[in-house]
């Protein structure tokens, strides 16, 4: 398959998932070696999960298939920009390349909106919309230096 008929597959995720009331209009799948190895559609709805987005769907579907924490050597067809959440989990998942259709200023056209969140990472946290306050615990750094301690932690 090529990379457009990969994308379609995508695309055809969001629209049948429109139609299911699932979630939003989005789908994504992740291909390795030439083979689709996950295909998922937003779910927010269908699991009362608001990180149910297709991107993070197919990331966790894909770790399962292949036993690994890290897609390397993967590409992830979305059928839209990835938001702000999505384009972490895709830094943490690390493929090889993501492919998107719509961009996100088509997504805000149709009121899925993330400039907002753009906005809010950049604020200091006394100013952010949902209020974050650092509560410092003493044995909180614990776990933290024991990790560093740690002679045999895998990275990520």
């Amino acid at each position: 398959m090529t990379k457009y008929q990969f994308m379609e597959e995508a695309v055809k995720l969001s629209l049948i998932n429109m139609q299911r009331g699932e979630g939003g209009p989005f789908g994504a799948i992740i291909v390795k070696d030439g083979q689709i190895i996950a295909k998922a559609n937003n779910q927010v709805l269908k699991n009362n999960d608001p990180t149910a987005h297709a991107e993070v769907v197919a990331i966790r579907e894909a770790c399962k298939v292949l036993g690994v924490f890290q897609l390397d050597g993967c590409e992830l067809y979305t059928s839209c920009e990835p938001c702000p959440m999505c384009l972490g989990a895709i830094y943490w998942a690390r493929p090889s390349k993501v492919y998107y259709a719509n961009t996100r200023q088509d997504a805000a056209a149709i009121d899925f909106d993330d400039a907002f969140i753009y906005e809010e990472i950049n604020m200091p946290f006394e100013k952010r919309k949902i209020p974050m306050e650092h509560l410092h615990h003493p044995q909180a750094i614990e776990a933290f230096k024991k990790w560093a301690e740690k002679n045999d932690k895998t990275l990520y």
